[in-house]
């Protein structure tokens, strides 16, 4: 585990808050919690959404997940 990313528990705990992760059919999805991970790599940092390390997926994918579960309500769990 690199430090700052989601320990175990913390995510047994956040995965359930979550949209289910789509159907392995089609393009495949990225996983929830690399996702999560680019998304306090960002908050943790202060950087643009650019600057985002390939480790945690494309910044885009990133940063939209980020607005979308945010105005769905997501991170008022």
């Amino acid at each position: 585990m690199n430090r700052g990313n989601l320990s175990n528990e913390q995510w047994k705990r956040l995965e359930p808050l979550l949209p289910p992760q789509k159907p392995k059919t089609g393009r495949p999805a990225h996983d929830h919690r690399r996702i999560i991970n680019g998304m306090l790599w960002i908050l943790r940092t202060g950087a643009p959404w650019r600057d985002l390390p390939e480790r945690y997926g494309p910044w885009q994918t990133v940063a939209s997940r980020y607005y979308r579960w945010g105005k769905a309500g997501i991170w008022d769990s």
